[in-house]
């Protein structure tokens, strides 16, 4: 199936996609049957240093862009994986390497290069807050040479694989701040040291295919060289990380919706019913003609929030434009994918009920589309806030 995204970066997705293929459908199927992580792909990916793309090389990273990252995450979700699984460690890159201590990256920057630390989890939700995340009620005190950390956390995944967390918790009280994002702070937390030391998890059994837990903490402490950047300033740190998770996010759903597009594409042109292949009736082509404009749509805005990002410049509106449109669009590839196949559909040996499922996931998380929606229309259209 030709696409304009082919033409980039052809040797960055030759080489992912020979990796990919080591990992047939059967064993992604397996994986999210029965719940497990799927440790030797993500070591594959480990070992051929993808994982490290935006780590610059004196780190013993690739010293790649977001560019880059973003193609890795579409490769893996357009070969039938779930970046899901390993996507964390991308994003959380960009709030310890824009913000971070040269101490600080000295210490944990080879390490995950080499695949012997993985950064792999951010703690930023909370039950009661959501995405309202100046209201978060976990509580960082200064004591001494320590941060004591107090509160909980939900819907954070892939803590049970990963070594260690990007925090933000609250230092300062709400009410003494100019500004209610003001007074936050962002923490590296080393999870082997933390995990029965005042801090604990609970796994979250939930519909998509990868581990996702409540974090509860209780007098956490965390050595005060672990504060990234200045006290106070971490809201708007972790929003550097998240425009790279919108864009990296984006990039998968964009895999999804290449993923959904050809299954269907192959299947229409070999499915027989009234003496022809269904994929000659305008009823099948045009629905699946339409989810591959907006795919291919979508993955241009993509390309144009990781540009901007690799620039330094402001991204923020890109970055959840690219999310919103592919979010979409993989959506309305994999509805119109699981309507060709009609009930083989829903056979879990063809894998699109597990896609299907994966992908739904994006509507909802990291942000909503309403939410996105309201975002563009404060911040770029200039409305008045709606809430």
């Amino acid at each position: 199936m030709p696409t304009s995204a082919s033409t980039d970066h052809d040797d960055l997705r030759a080489a992912l996609r020979a990796l990919c293929a080591g990992f047939p459908d059967s064993y992604h199927r397996d994986h999210a049957a029965a719940g497990t992580y799927p440790e030797e792909f993500i070591a594959a990916l480990t070992r051929d240093g993808w994982l490290a793309a935006m780590i610059p090389e004196e780190f013993g990273g690739s010293g790649l862009g977001l560019t880059e990252a973003s193609i890795v995450m579409e490769e893996i979700n357009r070969g039938g994986g779930n970046a899901g699984h390993c996507h964390g460690q991308m994003y959380n890159m960009g709030t310890l390497l824009r913000h971070g201590s040269d101490e600080q990256k000295r210490r944990y920057l080879p390490g995950i290069a080499a695949g012997e630390l993985r950064l792999q989890s951010m703690a930023v939700t909370e039950p009661t807050t959501g995405t309202d995340t100046t209201k978060l009620k976990t509580v960082a005190r200064r004591r001494g040479d320590r941060y004591i950390v107090n509160g909980q956390k939900v819907w954070i995944s892939r803590i049970a694989h990963s070594d260690l967390m990007i925090l933000l918790a609250r230092t300062t009280p709400i009410e003494q701040v100019a500004r209610k994002s003001h007074g936050m702070s962002v923490f590296i937390v080393d999870l082997q040291h933390a995990l029965g030391h005042g801090m604990e998890i609970r796994p979250i059994r939930n519909m998509v295919g990868h581990e996702t837990f409540e974090v509860f903490f209780e007098d956490l402490e965390i050595p005060a060289e672990n504060l990234i950047g200045e006290e106070g300033r971490g809201f708007r740190y972790i929003l550097d990380g998240l425009n790279a998770e919108r864009t990296l996010i984006a990039a998968e759903c964009i895999g999804d919706g290449y993923w959904f597009i050809e299954r269907a594409r192959a299947y229409a042109g070999e499915r027989v019913v009234f003496d022809r292949p269904i994929g000659q009736n305008q009823g099948v082509q045009f629905p699946l003609a339409r989810a591959y404009v907006n795919v291919e749509a979508a993955s241009l805005m993509r390309f144009e929030a990781s540009r901007r990002f690799d620039a330094g410049e402001d991204c923020g509106a890109q970055a959840n434009m690219a999310k919103l449109l592919a979010a979409d669009a993989s959506w309305e590839a994999a509805n119109a994918c699981l309507q060709i196949h009609g009930g083989f559909g829903f056979a879990e040996e063809y894998d699109i009920e597990r896609k299907f499922r994966e992908t739904r996931l994006y509507q909802v998380a990291p942000i909503s589309t309403n939410l996105i929606l309201s975002y563009l229309a404060e911040h770029v259209l200039g409305l008045p806030r709606s809430f």
